[in-house]
């Protein structure tokens, strides 16, 4: 079954990545510029202390 939206998410995504050579540090420095100029980030998680296992 093809599904239009996912194949045009992956045209995107590959893209997205060969403007980089698909250097995946290249992107991840990108979306931090990116991030930067926006003034907030794309993507926050609260903090939160490891869990520890019992042992």
């Amino acid at each position: 079954m093809r599904d239009p939206m996912v194949e045009e998410t992956r045209k995107l995504r590959e893209e997205y990545a060969a403007q980089f050579n698909h250097d995946q540090n290249a992107i991840f420095h990108d979306i931090l510029e990116r991030q930067s100029q926006r003034g907030r980030k794309l993507v926050s998680f609260p903090s939160r202390e490891p869990k520890h296992r019992p042992r």
